[in-house]
């Protein structure tokens, strides 16, 4: 017999303390025990009582799910939710929610760095200067930023905020996003291939899935014609890294500043990271103490809203409404 009314399990967390996760599930009487698994045994098992799952990397399979008969609610730590089979949460009722905007200022302020970075070329005169070289002229040509042309690639709530940052730079901002519906201020629509063609920095901001995996491959890079800063701080599978190496190597691109990779971390014989044009940061884009702090316990509070009969803050898989096994009114 359970000694708490819901028991909620995560996974797997890399944020060292869980105390805000716990501050919520007071405020219900459930349990909160945390579990540092990724296998598909150890999940089954520790899992197997929960009500609630809070999940970073761990991957939640349909064999997992499956084995999970009192759950009604994953929440994952973050935006993305590739590590959760939607499908599978679907078929079962389970409802699978994220948090998709505790981040926007740290991820377009981290790409409005990358593209001021690479640039001024601020990284590369840094090592030029540490390893007692004092010479501007190892890093022309530099070009001036006001008259450049940012095309953004998904314009949801932190690609606007890169546009906001980026505007008193007297930077020009295009777009491609086929789910807007409003063309914000300052901002001018376009359709894909002109985004590739017309800008001078490409700064990516769309989510991975099927439709964006491998989004920029040999055939885009191909037609980006002014030879742009290619800035990546969504999902390092958007880009085809074999081809963003070629593309590097054969000079289709001047530079890029990527915070995610197809690989994380990157092999040790990875040529970017002997590219002077190319710059790095661990998947760090998402990060302030704030932010973490938010992040937190909004995905708890996510969780907890489910098990005392909310919907949560926002739900992932639209499709569970109506079969969902918690118990919420207007299911």
């Amino acid at each position: 017999m359970k000694q708490h009314p819901y028991q909620v399990v995560i996974t797997d967390c890399d944020h060292g303390s869980i105390q805000e996760e716990k501050e919520e599930c007071v405020q219900i009487g459930a349990e909160l025990a945390l579990f540092q698994v990724r296998e598909e045994e150890d999940l089954i098992r520790a899992c197997k009582e929960a009500d609630g799952l809070i999940n970073q990397y761990a991957l939640l399979t349909r064999r997992v799910l499956e084995q999970l008969p009192n759950c009604k609610v994953v929440a994952r730590y973050g935006v993305g939710v590739d590590s959760v089979d939607l499908k599978a949460a679907t078929d079962l009722g389970i409802i699978v929610a994220n948090v998709p905007d505790y981040c926007i200022e740290e991820v377009a302020s981290h790409a409005a760095a990358l593209i001021l970075t690479l640039a001024r070329k601020t990284a590369f005169f840094d090592r030029m200067v540490k390893s007692n070289q004092w010479d501007f002229r190892q890093g022309i040509p530099i070009g001036r930023i006001s008259g450049k042309t940012l095309g953004l690639l998904g314009s949801g709530k932190i690609g606007l905020e890169v546009a906001k940052m980026i505007f008193p730079f007297g930077v020009k901002v295009i777009a491609y996003d086929p789910y807007l519906k409003e063309v914000p201020e300052g901002i001018e629509l376009k359709d894909f291939d002109a985004v590739l063609k017309e800008s001078d920095f490409i700064s990516i901001h769309c989510p991975l899935n099927d439709s964006t995996r491998h989004l920029i491959g040999e055939k885009e890079f191909k037609k980006m014609d002014k030879k742009p800063l290619l800035i990546n701080t969504s999902r390092g599978p958007i880009i085809d890294e074999k081809s963003l190496i070629q593309a590097l190597q054969e000079g289709l691109i001047n530079g890029a500043g990527l915070d995610v990779l197809e690989k994380e971390p990157p092999d040790s014989k990875n040529p970017m990271l002997a590219m002077e044009n190319v710059i790095f940061s661990p998947h760090v884009g998402f990060y302030s103490e704030e932010s973490i702090s938010e992040l937190k316990r909004r995905t708890a509070k996510n969780v907890l809203d489910v098990l005392i009969g909310r919907w949560p803050g926002s739900v992932v898989n639209q499709g569970v409404k109506g079969k969902t096994r918690a118990s919420i009114s207007h299911d």
